[in-house]
């Protein structure tokens, strides 16, 4: 179980690509934010998911599209936000690092965590046992927490080098150009 979360967090996606820009941006401590947002918002969807969310989405397979093209211009939109930005680091109010609650938004925007839901929870609780739900619940908090977080991290320590606006805009545009990669590969799915 452990393994399974760890490879499904770590990878790369929309959710750490925009943990990595948000401490560049605001360094470690306002994109945990952030990070927990995301991983409460996983949590909630796997647990969703083990207790028969799945079932649903199986007999309503339209509700799978909606969630697909709500993520994609959902992330269009950050993408936008960031090639918008103008490279002045947490000069105003205004720019702020994404929140708890967009955190926890994007998961269940991401196909991404919908699919690592899915997979997780037919691959380790099948029978839909539910102290093993919890269990693997557990589990994914502390290995999602752990490895959003390294996305930020990482960010934050890039960020000691973007000290000027135009190597700030220069990643957050290419910040940008993976977030679009990720909306469209979205659509291939």
């Amino acid at each position: 179980m452990a393994a399974f979360a760890l490879a499904a967090s770590i990878s790369p996606g929309p959710v750490n690509i925009l943990a990595l820009s948000c401490g560049a941006q605001f360094g470690l401590g306002p994109s945990l934010r952030h990070v927990l947002g995301a991983t409460a918002g996983f949590v909630l969807l796997l647990l969703f998911t083990g207790f028969g969310l799945h079932e649903v989405l199986q007999q309503w397979p339209v509700l799978t599209d909606v969630v697909r093209w709500a993520g994609v211009v959902f992330l269009l939109y950050l993408a936008w936000k960031l090639v918008r930005d103008n490279g002045q680091v947490n000069v105003t109010a205004a720019t702020r690092a994404p929140s708890f609650t967009q955190g926890a938004l994007m998961q269940w925007l991401n196909p991404k965590a919908w699919l690592a839901a899915i997979a997780g929870m037919g691959a380790f609780v099948a029978d839909g046992e539910g102290v093993m739900i919890w269990v693997f619940a557990l589990i994914y908090f502390v290995v999602c927490y752990g490895s959003v977080a390294s996305w930020a991290f990482a960010g934050a320590y890039m960020g000691r080098y973007l000290h000027n606006p135009q190597r700030v805009r220069l990643f957050n545009r290419c910040m940008a150009a993976l977030l679009v990669g990720c909306a469209l590969s979205l659509l291939i799915y």
